[in-house]
């Protein structure tokens, strides 16, 4: 091999005279710049440790504090340390090696220390106190209050000047625990519209027995957990919800995001791949130095950030009764699939970051390369697709040792995934409904082999230069990742070698299980009816002026368009963020309440959206704690097993734009997004990812399956399209909004 010369920092042979050495210097300067590139990395996560552990304060203000502490007491003829000194001299004999002059230096430096972390302390706790109140939530859409205003004026003042992104981890509140008694009035207020008037009393009895015997219980062991982490439901939701699944995580668990909807800037596949993989690298480099800005709700109110901890260099490993995740410090390399061979690809030389083009070369030798995948290998990935114990019992027996422990570690620990696919994929003016939804699916499960579902994100790249995401769940939710990708697809139409293949050695029985998990992986994709379509009839700009939320607006247009699918009201299940308080992730929004009946002669909006905000949050999480509590303590409770087990026939999310600032619509309204979307949670059910794009446009993805005869994604969007105009009518707005 050509490199195995590289690979020999310095050789030698013994002669009459002597031993004669003869160094490489190519491979000693890669040595040292790896090392330099290393020590580099360290020093800016001490530094950023450092800034992060007394933010809001800053060494420029401690030297403020400093400066102006002694120069006063100096004037003031005053002794800074307030006579510790002297105590301490009485005890130390440090006046035997210092002037008093120095003595004073050194105490007006330890008490103006105090006195600059004092000040940290007390603003940290300060903004941690006025964090914790939320009373902001509960105003009308489009009205803030002067008791808000004063409120957001003091967090802007106790927040410290040009936080980083992990600068306020530590003035962040702890998700409250909700009493018991809060917790079953609100589910059984959302439950309410679900069932009968017998059914509800069986639920309301089983409820107020659990409240007076086993719910005090329980609590009492989730209290102690929220006194002593830093949130109650976070390790147990990652571990319980998502690693613990022993199903398949495509299509199940896995979700996507796409390209852009109108706009195309290449066609070339390599340069294509190669702009976005270099913009994914810096973003990489901006998190490692924390220089990412912090989501700021209102440009004021911070968000946490603890998930974008694992975003890079992670991977899902597979075990038999649960899942991990491994998450490196550093990698150096990508893995890129194409056509059944991975290659492994590095993308740093001489210490410094590949450009666009020298990745885009690196790609096009991978495109030109004829060499055939070897036994196995072309399907190897369905492993990552099918069943969970199949996958872990494969990895144990045959990936532990020899060319496959080395090239899965490859994979697992590489930065990201690559795949270069065959396909074509994109929006098409004179087909959108077939285009889309034929995109979708490629991005939701391609082919259940050539995407390495397992890893944290893979970036698909097709034959015509369309791309997308698709990402795995557990490490974090998708508002993270859709931060990623606004920042590549702001940087790639307007900013902006070919490595060792991976050998693997895969003898029968493994084929035999790869095939095995690739035929559940296909019945599973096989079975996914996906239907993507614009909305664009009216947007947010129209239903502000109906003084209403536009999430909420969508949302009765949700229940109205599954009545008229169906003929009945289902659990819904509406994703809302809880990165207000402190390794927050997600609550479920109970998005069915009793007011949403009165959709059937199309009530008032409003009341709803004023009574969904105090009533639909019906505190799951809570209620999925108490559970794991009652599962430790080997009790059983008829009320959680019924709660936690009924099914979300319909299950929603809103996917955010976080970024305003990186896309101007307005002057350019081409650059918008597709969105992205997820599989179906019940078998029988919907599952409707929207994003709102500028004034006049909202994107909806919807997906379920084929094999239910109770469900149709093209029936029920247009029965969404349908609901959304006629809800608008209230308003007695629709002459504004024809087409």
């Amino acid at each position: 091999m050509a490199e195995a010369h590289q690979a020999v920092a310095f050789q030698f042979t013994v002669t009459p005279d002597g031993i004669d050495l003869q160094l490489c210097h190519e491979a000693l300067r890669q040595i040292y710049l790896s090392g330099l590139h290393s020590w580099k990395k360290r020093f800016i996560r001490f530094k950023n440790g450092i800034m992060t552990g007394v933010y809001p304060g800053s060494p420029t203000g401690l030297f403020i504090v400093l400066v102006g502490y002694m120069s006063s007491t100096k004037y003031a003829l005053m002794d800074p340390t307030l006579g510790l000194t002297a105590k301490l001299g009485a005890h130390i004999p440090i006046s035997r090696y210092m002037s008093e002059e120095s003595q004073q230096l050194v105490g007006g430096v330890l008490v103006g220390t105090g006195l600059w972390v004092t000040i940290i302390f007390i603003m940290r706790n300060a903004l941690k106190c006025l964090l914790s109140w939320h009373g902001w939530m509960h105003a009308r859409h489009g009205q803030v209050s002067w008791k808000t205003r004063f409120w957001m004026l003091f967090v802007k003042l106790f927040s410290g000047r040009k936080p980083m992104l992990y600068s306020f981890q530590n003035s962040l509140p702890r998700l409250p625990l909700p009493p018991v008694k809060d917790t079953t009035r609100r589910y059984l207020e959302s439950a309410r519209p679900l069932m009968d008037d017998v059914e509800f009393k069986r639920m309301a009895a089983l409820a107020e027995d659990f409240e007076k015997t086993l719910g005090p219980k329980l609590q009492w062991y989730l209290k102690l957990k929220s006194w002593w982490a830093s949130n109650y439901v976070s390790d147990w939701w990652e571990e319980y919800i998502y690693l613990r699944g022993r199903g398949p995580i495509m299509v199940n668990s896995n979700y996507y995001a796409m390209d852009f909807l109108y706009v195309f800037p290449t066609s070339l596949q390599a340069a294509r791949a190669g702009n976005a993989i270099h913009a994914i690298m810096l973003y990489r480099r901006k998190l490692d130095r924390a220089q990412i800005k912090p989501l700021m709700l209102q440009n004021t109110i911070p968000m946490c950030s603890a998930q974008y901890e694992r975003m890079f260099n992670s991977s899902r490993i597979p075990g038999v009764d649960t899942d991990t995740i491994q998450h490196m410090n550093d990698s150096k390399h990508i893995v890129v699939y194409h056509k059944g061979r991975y290659f492994k690809v590095w993308m740093f030389y001489d210490g410094r970051l590949l450009l666009p083009r020298e990745i885009e070369q690196q790609m096009e030798r991978i495109l030109a390369d004829k060499s055939e995948p070897r036994a196995g290998e072309e399907t190897l990935a369905a492993l990552t697709a099918g069943d969970r114990v199949p996958w872990a019992n494969a990895r144990k027996s045959y990936f532990s040792n020899g060319k496959n422990r080395q090239s899965l570690d490859a994979v697992e620990k590489a930065a990201f995934f690559v795949t270069l696919d065959d396909t074509e994929q994109r929006f098409e003016e004179h087909n959108p409904v077939q285009s889309l939804d034929s995109y979708a699916k490629s991005l939701l499960h391609g082919k259940c082999y050539d995407r390495w579902f397992d890893k944290s994100f893979n970036l698909i790249v097709f034959k015509n230069g369309t791309m997308g995401l698709n990402a795995e769940h557990s490490w974090a939710d998708a508002p993270i990742i859709g931060h990623l990708w606004e920042h590549v697809l702001s940087m790639d139409p307007i900013k902006l070698g070919y490595t060792e293949r991976l050998q693997w050695d895969l003898p029968t029985e493994c084929q035999s299980t790869i095939e095995s998990c690739l035929k559940v992986a296909k019945a599973l994709a096989d079975d996914v009816d996906s239907h993507i379509f614009p909305f664009h009839n009216f947007g947010k700009g129209l239903i502000k002026k109906c003084k209403t939320s536009p999430d909420a607006f969508i949302q009765i247009a949700l229940q109205l368009a599954h009545f008229r699918d169906k003929g009945n009201f289902c659990l819904t299940y509406e994703a809302s963020m809880t990165r207000l308080f402190r390794e927050g992730r997600t609550e479920t929004v109970r998005s069915c309440t009793v007011e949403d009946l009165r959709v059937r002669p199309l009530h008032d909006e409003r009341e709803h959206e004023r009574e969904q905000n105090e009533a639909g949050r019906a505190s799951t999480a809570h209620l999925f704690c108490l559970y794991v509590v009652s599962k430790y303590l080997g009790v059983d409770s008829p009320f959680l097993k019924e709660v936690l087990s009924e099914p979300w026939r319909l299950s929603t999310s809103q996917t955010p734009v976080q970024q305003l600032e990186l896309f101007d619509l307005v002057k350019h309204p081409e650059y918008v997004t597709s969105g992205g979307g997820f599989g179906p949670v019940a078998d029988d059910g919907y599952g409707v990812s929207y994003i709102i794009l500028g004034e006049n446009l909202i994107n909806f993805h919807i997906s379920s399956k084929l094999s239910s005869p109770e469900t149709d994604s093209h029936r029920f969007g247009s029965n969404i399209k349908q609901a959304m105009l006629d809800i608008l009518d209230l308003f007695q707005l629709n002459n504004i909004a024809k087409k």
